[in-house]
């Protein structure tokens, strides 16, 4: 099963770049970094992150007793 966890929007505005993040765990985050690797990673590490505490919580499985 095919499921989007980011849409990502990254632009350039007056010399700083400029990166969105929309999911409907986390809703809408903003990024700022006067460079494009410093942006790339500030929204890797905050994607890693919360994908790490959303897999540490349990799966509701629900058991066919019948």
């Amino acid at each position: 099963m095919e499921e989007i966890l980011y849409n990502i929007e990254i632009r350039k505005m007056e010399g700083n770049y400029l990166g969105k993040m929309y999911s409907d765990i986390d809703g809408v985050k903003e990024f700022k970094n006067k460079h494009i690797s410093g942006l790339l990673r500030d929204m890797t590490i905050d994607m890693q992150l919360l994908l790490d505490e959303f897999s540490s919580y349990p799966m509701d499985i629900t058991e066919d007793t019948s």
